[in-house]
């Protein structure tokens, strides 16, 4: 049996709490967010119900524990990224997760749905960090990292006798068998997940890496595919399949750069669909790999440009 351990303490205001400005906004929001929920209070001197909600929000903030944080940006004198994102009354307040803006209010609010906005943003990166369980996760993701698969599916499984309704060792146990290559034992466990944890980020990456494992058993050889589009650079379904294809294949980098050429040519071909393959290859990885980092990094100046 896996012993629980104690909450972890509150991590610093300091570590939470930050001044941001136009130069540094990739870094404080954009790749941080990568791994933590972000959120950016866009506020001024002048403005007087910035000074109600700048407290309430930080308050709120330090009492997640480290779940989220906040990124404060004062709009006369960083009016650059404010602009981009079409800040026309202050506060406004934006959250961030893995590099995209997900959610926002304008305006001061009561306290209580403060915290239940900010305890909303948290939930997206898992909430807050604990022991026990969780390092017991974190040594699964270590085994599996390194190739045990089916003994990490069996951590995972006594982890979620402790807790059956983990999200986390749910996601965990499901990528075992998907690196077993058993994708009909990965789906059902998937479809049986508990229903509050159903829509879960975590669940929802992997449902993303089953769906991308299923899609390359389709896409076609890759020396075929790289001969159309490159005899046909405008071919969008040769390029996204052949990214498809390379990601199957172990090289996720060079699959990351088609789908962003296609998002570069054609940002609404097929609905989107090089953004949707984008996001499903990042799910695939850790949110620190240097290619779901520079991915995202690249996306997002696209996307603002």
């Amino acid at each position: 049996m896996i012993e629980l351990g104690r909450t972890q303490p509150a991590a610093p205001a300091g570590d939470l709490i930050i001044d941001g400005t136009d130069d540094t906004f990739m870094q404080d929001v954009i790749e941080a967010s990568q791994t933590t929920p972000i959120i950016v209070d866009f506020w001024a001197t002048w403005c007087g119900p910035c000074k109600t909600l700048g407290p309430a929000i930080e308050a709120s903030v330090t009492k997640a524990g480290g779940a989220v944080k906040l990124v404060k940006i004062d709009v006369d004198a960083n009016p650059g990224y404010a602009g981009q994102l079409r800040v026309q009354s202050i506060p406004t307040v934006y959250a961030f997760w893995q590099g995209q803006p997900v959610d926002g209010f304008q305006g001061a609010l009561p306290p209580s749905e403060i915290d239940a906005f900010v305890e909303k943003i948290a939930a997206l990166g898992g909430g807050a960090p604990d022991g026990g369980l969780a390092d017991a996760i974190e040594a699964a993701e270590a085994m599996l990292a390194k190739g045990a698969a089916a003994d990490a599916a069996e951590t995972f499984a006594a982890i979620l006798q402790e807790d059956p309704a983990n999200a986390p060792a749910y996601a965990g146990l499901i990528k075992a068998y998907i690196a077993l290559d058993d994708l009909d034992q990965a789906e059902a466990i998937l479809n049986g997940a508990p229903a509050e944890i159903s829509t879960d980020p975590a669940l929802e990456a992997v449902a993303s890496q089953i769906a991308l494992a299923k899609e390359a058993a389709n896409a076609g050889p890759v020396a075929e595919l790289q001969a159309a589009v490159e005899a046909n650079p405008d071919d969008h379904q040769a390029r996204l399949d052949l990214a498809t294809a390379l990601h199957a294949n172990g090289n996720a980098e060079a699959a990351v750069d088609h789908l962003l050429d296609l998002f570069r040519r054609d940002r609404e071909w097929n609905e989107g669909a090089a953004k949707t393959q984008l996001f499903k290859v990042f799910d695939t990885l850790q949110p620190n790999d240097p290619v779901v980092l520079n991915g995202r990094r690249k996306l997002s100046s696209m996307i603002f440009a």
